[in-house]
């Protein structure tokens, strides 16, 4: 019998961090958003958007979407890091002094192990001149005496960022490494950017529907198979590949299990929306039944050797009957 317990694992970890870090950045996401939130409309025109794009997605050519993909990312870490940059100047120049760190040892590591050549030279050329930049900033930080939000410290996750996708996205460094820690990160970022827009009706709305629409698109009309294939090539964090613990060979060498950044952003949805009507420990509780409801799914795909079933599904069926559950407790109170 197959099974995996690398990417329930993952599943776990990441609805959990996006979990905690949401609760405690709601605050003042709510505040810049203005207390805004979806209504049903807004629903149905974000799931009707999904739904067109992953259809037409084949249709698209690769290098726009390459730069649509890497703009969207850049502006999403542009706008957090801005919006939470106006902490002390201790925080900010260890903020400063990460990336410089992180500059000069991902440049002399492409040197030292992808050899000299004309992509592993501009690339450390590139990142050595940040490295430049970033510590006049660090200088800068010093004669700082106004308090808000720094530009130039949210300009340095997107750039670095950019940089390692431009040069080392063919590299053994980028996959599967940074690839699933980009992939991490943004499925984070997604979740806490999303989930303070949403209300329990709208989200159990949502919830539905989307999961309705991904069963047509994986099963029915296989769009989102399709358009799984065009993206991958592009090696853009849009999913986390991991590699199957225990070790599933085959003839082409060890097998990975993929799961889309969407699918992680509709476990961290579930699990804060869980967390604002119940409470933490139902959360915890929903993180934990969707992880063994989508070992299990998972499992059953690895031995009946399906190629592809609905995340939503292998999700959400662990959390109704939690949900349910939690219902029933409540009336008979």
């Amino acid at each position: 019998m197959y099974f995996d317990v690398a990417m329930p694992l993952t599943l776990f970890a990441v609805t959990v961090v996006s979990l905690f870090l949401n609760r405690k950045v709601e605050r003042k996401l709510k505040s810049t958003f203005e207390e805004r939130e979806f209504r049903i409309r807004d629903v149905i025109l974000l799931v009707v958007s999904i739904s067109v794009m992953v259809s037409l997605i084949v249709l698209i050519p690769q290098m726009f979407l390459m730069i649509m993909f890497l703009f969207s990312y850049s502006v999403l870490l542009f706008i957090f890091t801005y919006l939470f940059s106006d902490f002390g100047t201790m925080r900010a120049k260890t903020f400063v002094s990460l990336f410089l760190v992180a500059f000069f040892t991902v440049a002399t590591f492409s040197l030292i192990n992808f050899g000299v050549n004309a992509i592993s030279a501009y690339g450390a050329l590139t990142l050595y001149s940040l490295f430049g930049l970033t510590f006049l900033a660090l200088l800068y930080e010093e004669t700082r005496t106004h308090t808000g939000e720094r530009w130039y410290l949210a300009v340095l996750p997107p750039t670095f960022f950019l940089c390692l996708y431009i040069f080392f996205r063919m590299t053994p460094l980028w996959f599967p490494y940074l690839l699933n820690l980009f992939g991490a990160l943004f499925s984070i970022l997604i979740v806490v950017y999303m989930s303070s827009l949403f209300t329990w009706k709208t989200f159990l709305f949502f919830t539905s529907v989307l999961t309705s629409v991904d069963v047509i698109l994986v099963l029915v009309t296989g769009s989102m198979v399709s358009a799984s294939q065009h993206v991958s090539s592009l090696r853009l964090p849009i999913l986390m590949s991991m590699p199957t613990v225990p070790a599933i060979l085959t003839r082409f060498g060890a097998l990975y299990v993929s799961l889309g950044l969407g699918d992680f952003f509709f476990a961290g949805l579930i699990a804060t929306q869980s967390q604002k009507r119940f409470g933490d420990r139902f959360a915890v509780l929903s993180i934990i039944v969707m992880s063994i409801s989508f070992f299990l799914f998972e499992a059953f795909m690895l031995n009946y050797e399906w190629r592809a079933l609905p995340g939503t599904v292998m999700i959400v069926a662990g959390w109704i009957p939690l949900i349910l559950w939690k219902k029933s407790v409540s009336r008979r109170r």
